[in-house]
Formats: C-alpha cells, sequence, structure tokens
C-alpha cells in the first residue's frame, strides 16, 4: 500500500484541532472558517469550502478525494450541509467535463425527502440528492445505457454505522469509504469524455445514502431516469482507494456471461495491468445490490477492507493515489469492451448467478446494509469466494483480537456452523446474542486451531 503524502498541501491547522476537541469546541476557535453543523435543514445560503484552497497542486483523483474527505465537509452524512457541498463539488467537476445534466428539470440532481422513520438507523431530518451526468451516445437510436456509480455519503460525525468506539460526535471523513470510488468516478467520466464517442449512452450516477442502507440506489431504480430495461449493466466504484500488491477484487462477475472475459482483456489493454480477484456474487453491501435485484449485470469493483474502515482514522493521507489511476483505466476499457463505438452492446445476464443466500429481486436491496446484534472483530478479505472466510486485520481489544484470532487466518466453522464463505459467516453471527460463548475454528496456514470467543455487543 502507498502511502502518498509527497507534494500534498499540509493539513489545515484546526483539522488536528477539530479531531481532538470535538466540532463544538473546534469551531468555535475557527469561527473565520466556513462551519458545518448538523443541522438537517439549517438555513440558507451557505459557502462550501474553496476546492482550490483544499486541494492545492493536487490533481485528478487525489485531489477529489482530499475535498470531499476534509473535516470541513463533517463526513457527508446523508442530507447534511457537508454532504450537500460534496454534491455540488461533483456537479461542478461533471460539468467542467463537458457532461450533461441528467436530473430532474435539467439538473444535476435527483432529489427526494428522507424521513426520521426510515427503518435502518438514526434520525434523519430533510433533501437527499443523487448527482446525475450522461454522456450521451453517439447512435441515433440510443436504446441502451450503462451506469457507473459510486455513492458519496459517509458516517458524518460518527455514531450508526461507525467503528469507532466512543467516536460519536467526532468526524469520520471516509476517504476510501468512499471518497476514492467517487474521485474515480468522476475521473473514468474524464477519460471517456475525452476519448473516442461511444455508441450508447454511459450515465454517471454519484449516490447518496448508501451508508443508511443504499437509499441513493433504491431510489433510482424504484424512479429510474433511463429506462431500467435499456440499462445493460451498472458497474459499482466502492472503496478503490486502497490498492496493495497491485490486487484488486471485482464482485459480481458471475451475473453476465462475458464478465470474466471482458475484464481480462480490458484488463491486458490498460499499461499497468492489476492482478485482478473476481468473485461471481452480484449481491453485496454496497449500490450495485439495488441493480441486480432488478435483473442488471453488476461489477463491483473494490480494494479491499483495512484497519481504518468505518473509522475516523479513513483519511485522505492513505489513499494509494496510483492505484485510483490504474482503477480508472481499469473502468474506462471495460466500459469500452461493453460499449462499442457503433451498435448495440452485447450481454448476456445469468439469471440467478452467485445468489446462494436467498436474496431476491422482490427483497429489500438494503437489507445487505443492515448491521448485526453482536460483532467478533474481524474485517473480512473479500477477495476470498469460498474454502471460509479470510481475514485481512483484527481490531485491537476487540474479541477475535482477545482470544488470539489474527490477521490471515481463515475462518471454516462457526459454532455448528460450516464457514464456506463471508455469506455463512454473517448468517451465523446473526444467531447470536451479545455475550454468547461460541466455539471458532480458523486455518493458520497448515494448522487448524480451535478457540473460544464471548462476543460483544455490535455497534
Amino acid at each position: 500500500m502507498s502511502h502518498v503524502r509527497a507534494g500534498a498541501p499540509s493539513r489545515p491547522i484546526w483539522a488536528g484541532v477539530r479531531r481532538r476537541l470535538g466540532p463544538a469546541v473546534a469551531l468555535c476557535i475557527v469561527a473565520a472558517q466556513p462551519s458545518f453543523g448538523r443541522s438537517q435543514q439549517a438555513p440558507a445560503p451557505w459557502h462550501c469550502p474553496d476546492p482550490a484552497t483544499l486541494t492545492g497542486e493536487l490533481k485528478g483523483a487525489l485531489a477529489h478525494v482530499r475535498y470531499l474527505a476534509d473535516d470541513l465537509l463533517e463526513g457527508r452524512a446523508v442530507a447534511t450541509r457537508g454532504e450537500r457541498c460534496a454534491g455540488d463539488y461533483i456537479a461542478a467537476r461533471f460539468q467542467a467535463l463537458g457532461l450533461q445534466p441528467a436530473g430532474e428539470n435539467g439538473t444535476w440532481f435527483q432529489s427526494w425527502t428522507v424521513n426520521s422513520d426510515d427503518p435502518h438507523g438514526g434520525a434523519v431530518h430533510g433533501e437527499a440528492r443523487n448527482v446525475v451526468a450522461i454522456l450521451p451516445g453517439s447512435a441515433p437510436h440510443r436504446a441502451q445505457s450503462l451506469v457507473i456509480g459510486a455513492h458519496y455519503d459517509h458516517l458524518g460525525l460518527g455514531g450508526f454505522g461507525s467503528l469507532s468506539p466512543d467516536a460519536t460526535g467526532t468526524v469520520h471523513n471516509g476517504a476510501d469509504d468512499n471518497a476514492s470510488g467517487t474521485a474515480v468516478l468522476i475521473e473514468a467520466a474524464r477519460a471517456l469524455a475525452s476519448g473516442p464517442p461511444l455508441a450508447q449512452d454511459i450515465l454517471f450516477i454519484a449516490f447518496t445514502g448508501e451508508e443508511r442502507g443504499l437509499w441513493g440506489s433504491a431510489h433510482y431504480v424504484n424512479s429510474p431516469l433511463l429506462p431500467l430495461e435499456g440499462t445493460v449493466a451498472m458497474l459499482n466504484l466502492d472503496m478503490v482507494g486502497r490498492v496493495s500488491d497491485d490486487a484488486l477484487t471485482v464482485l459480481g462477475t458471475g451475473t453476465a456471461e462475458e464478465w470474466e472475459a471482458l475484464l481480462e482483456r480490458a484488463n491486458a489493454a490498460i499499461a499497468d495491468p492489476l492482478d485482478l480477484r473476481f468473485h461471481s456474487d452480484g449481491f453485496g453491501a454496497s449500490d450495485h445490490t439495488s441493480f441486480y435485484a432488478r435483473g442488471i449485470p453488476v461489477l463491483h469493483f473494490f480494494s479491499n477492507t483495512h484497519p481504518e474502515y468505518h473509522r475516523v482514522e479513513d483519511d485522505w493521507e492513505l489513499v494509494n493515489a496510483e492505484g485510483m489511476k490504474r482503477v480508472t483505466h481499469l473502468v474506462a476499457a471495460v466500459v469500452r469492451e461493453v460499449v462499442p463505438a457503433a451498435g448495440l452492446a452485447t450481454l448476456t445476464p445469468v439469471e440467478g448467478a452467485g445468489n446462494p443466500h436467498g436474496v431476491t429481486a422482490s427483497g429489500d436491496a438494503s437489507t445487505m446494509a443492515a448491521g448485526f446484534r453482536v460483532r467478533l472483530g474481524t474485517i473480512p478479505d473479500y477477495s476470498r469466494e469460498s474454502g471460509g472466510m479470510a481475514i485481512t486485520a483484527v481490531r485491537v481489544g476487540s474479541p477475535a483480537a482477545e482470544a488470539g484470532i489474527e490477521g490471515g487466518d481463515v475462518i471454516v466453522r462457526f459454532g455448528p456452523h460450516e464457514i464456506d464463505s463471508v455469506y455463512d459467516y454473517m448468517a451465523a453471527l446473526n444467531e447470536y446474542d451479545p455475550g454468547d460463548e461460541v466455539e471458532i475454528v480458523v486455518l493458520r496456514g497448515d494448522e487448524r486451531l480451535t478457540v473460544r470467543v464471548v462476543l460483544a455487543a455490535g455497534g
């Protein structure tokens, strides 16, 4: 993993103050700077941070991450001022690239009101906005389109969804999750808009509300701006900022017959190919699920989890700028493999592929993002599709750490349940309550170890 710092502008002095003292105290200290409170319907107008001031000499995807993950946007929680500034920033970038607004009434936005009685936790009182732009196709019939998406919201000031203990009221910047995916979305739009024309429309969507339960993508498929029956595929970018050892996981490869061969061709066509890890399942805890539930082939590009996931430490200095550039090139190459210069795209959807967990198209896609009553404290390695649930890392002080479970271990049994994948693990975990003791079997190299763990309350 490359930690990009060289040439970056220094972090504003108030950022560390805010992190140590909390937003309320720090905003008093820096009253001259733009402030973003948590009020969901604070009076407008307000002033968003100037991108040039925050990004300095940074270019490309890293500049976008630097802006979106600044403390002044206060974690981009859905229907907040910081999220609104993020949405305006994304729309401005789309406009600068020469894309066309594809939202409602000629705007860049697809808006709706979110209500406090939403079932996935926490009160949200205001307007949520997907940011939508189109790169028009050149073919006169324009019967098809391809969607490229990434969510731009994050956890705000912690609480719901945070894995940082006692961090409520502290900014969660979400640099990898998912400023990185949003940044690659913008740069993929740049690459495609500046290249040879494509026959079909490309729709770029920055979704909000993903962290609350796939709200933005669920809203889009229920109120599509282009016909879903003409949507040939959805490419999702979520957490692509931590490419390490050339590895990139691509989920959803079992949702169309052509995906694996097509990905291999696209990867071979870029200057610096990646080590692609295929995962067939089209369902998962991100926005591609909403589309696959409607029968649309999907791919989810993902550089895997890490110890900073959903924690206050997920900051812009940790992302891999060169890795994001490589993912951008791959996504653009995939689009050009799917969408021809003339004629119609050809993909063969695989009905019901990669769906061993009983998720149905009639179900609520947002349930994939629901939390658990208990936690073990492991960070799954999603690049492993079968043979147990591999662990990327273990959180300090967690039940897993206290039991001696380590990063690199593979969980193959959880209580009475055999574990072949992360989905088996999630199903097993959901049967327990805080304080329950469970026997877990892990593989560590050639060893098979059995440990006993007391499960903690979920968060």
